[in-house]
Formats: C-alpha cells, sequence, structure tokens
C-alpha cells in the first residue's frame, strides 16, 4: 500500500528553523513537497530526483530551504531555515513514478501525504 507519512511541522517564530519528514512506503523517482496557505493556490516549493540527487527549489525558498533524502529510511527531508511567516502554510509530501514533467507541476505527482502544518509567527 503506498504511503506517504509527514511529520515534523509546527510553530516558530521569525527565522526560526523546522526539519519536516516523509517516510514512505516504497522509493520513488521523483518527490517533493508543495504548499497551501489559506485562500492561495498550491505551490511547489522543491523537489528530488532519486537517481542522481539533482534538488530544485522555488525561488521564495532558494538559500533558505534545502530537500534531502535517506533511501535506506525511504524518508524525505525538508530542512526549513530562516522562515517568514510568508512559509506560514500546510506543508505536503508527494510522490510519483514517473519524471516526466515539471517538478512543481502537482498534476504529475500520484501520491500524497496528509500534510502538516507550518506556522511562523512574526
Amino acid at each position: 500500500q503506498v504511503q506517504l507519512v509527514e511529520s515534523g511541522g509546527g510553530s516558530v517564530q521569525d527565522g526560526g528553523s523546522l526539519r519536516l519528514s516523509c517516510a514512505a512506503s516504497t522509493l520513488y523517482p521523483r518527490m517533493g513537497w508543495f504548499r497551501q496557505a489559506p485562500g492561495k493556490e498550491r505551490e511547489g516549493v522543491g523537489a528530488i530526483y532519486r537517481a542522481s540527487g539533482t534538488t530544485y527549489y522555488a525561488d521564495s525558498v532558494k538559500g533558505r530551504f534545502t530537500i534531502s533524502q535517506d533511501n535506506t529510511k525511504k524518508t524525505l527531508y525538508l530542512q526549513m531555515n530562516s522562515l517568514k511567516p510568508e512559509d506560514t502554510a500546510m506543508y505536503y509530501c508527494a510522490a510519483t513514478f514517473s519524471t516526466i514533467g515539471y517538478w512543481n507541476d502537482g498534476d504529475r505527482y500520484t501520491y500524497w501525504g496528509q500534510g502538516t502544518q507550518v506556522t511562523v509567527s512574526s
């Protein structure tokens, strides 16, 4: 059974850090993090391609967020530093067996976690 389980969300102050984890039931060629704030569209945060380790990030998080993976644990991570109030959102882990299409196209991902809330206060 395909399963993605996120953890690590919470509330921090402006400038703080959090690390999100996504435990998967299997290894996927491509995994990503997306977020959605109330009243806003879903946004791709970043993605990683397992075979090459290549990562991509949204401009809004470059230099602050880092995606990594532990294949032995089948776990994806999102290290978030220098958090800002505008980073407040529900964060979702997503995965797909396909590497076709843009990394930030949510429709390209088949499997999704339940989401974990990140709240950054000023």
